[in-house]
């Protein structure tokens, strides 16, 4: 049986040492380009905050330049996303027919778009109306100083958090193709997915309910995109009856 898996092994070995190394290679770029980044990175967190940038610290040595690693962690991360789609479907692909193999660039396409997606909105719409509630609230009687290391940590849990979310359509468009979903699954589970949505949003958002919803919605509405694209790509077949 391990002799099986041999092959298997090897092709995993191969597949993540490419991902390392597209790993290595951004973040070297990305950590050249760190404060660049730091500073887009903090940019909703400044328009929320009294005196802006002059209110977020540090408190202890070194604090900024592990920030900074971390920063170029995430930053290559993002720009290795192609290689490391790629790469899953490379692992997969023997398992697959020959007219699925055939997927693979639209795969890599729709999943890195998705995912950065998913960050846009994450950037571009949860965060401004997140931060200004949650830095607002009890402002009047205490003065917000936001750490960075905990603001980056934060910042690069929801990013992801969201990335991954947004994956869903991805995800159903192949497994509608290879059979294993249908528009009537994805019905049937569909109030047992809105629990799971609004629990996955609880964990990966702060324990606010405005956050939470912020995620949520959105991941009910791709949950809704996900039947649509089931029906069209293995739509539930009523069976005759007698």
């Amino acid at each position: 049986m391990f002799d099986d898996l041999k092959p298997h092994i090897r092709d995993l070995r191969k597949c993540l040492m490419k991902i390392a190394i597209a790993l290595v290679i951004a973040f070297g770029v990305a950590f050249y380009f760190w404060e660049v980044i730091l500073n887009w990175m903090v940019t909703p967190l400044i328009s929320t905050l009294p005196h802006g940038k002059d209110d977020i610290i540090f408190t202890e040595v070194g604090e900024t330049f592990f920030t900074a690693l971390r920063v170029s962690f995430f930053a290559s991360f993002i720009l290795a996303l192609p290689v490391i789609f790629w790469q899953v479907w490379v692992f997969i692909a023997p398992g697959l027919y020959d007219n699925e193999k055939r997927f693979v660039i639209p795969f890599v396409l729709f999943a890195t778009l998705f995912f950065i997606s998913g960050c846009a909105f994450a950037y571009y719409i949860a965060f401004p109306i997140g931060f200004a509630y949650l830095i607002g609230f009890g402002s009047q009687e205490y003065t917000a100083l936001p750490k960075i290391a905990d603001y980056v940590g934060f910042f690069t849990k929801l990013m992801v958090g969201f990335g991954i979310s947004f994956e869903l359509p991805v995800v159903t468009f192949f497994l509608a193709k290879i059979g294993l979903v249908s528009d009537k699954t994805l019905k049937d589970y569909f109030k047992y997915a809105i629990v799971f949505i609004f629990v996955l949003a609880a964990i990966l958002t702060p324990p606010d309910i405005l956050s939470q919803f912020l995620m949520a919605i959105p991941l009910v509405l791709l949950y809704g995109l996900s039947i649509l694209i089931a029906r069209l790509i293995n739509p539930h077949k009523e069976m005759d009856e007698e």
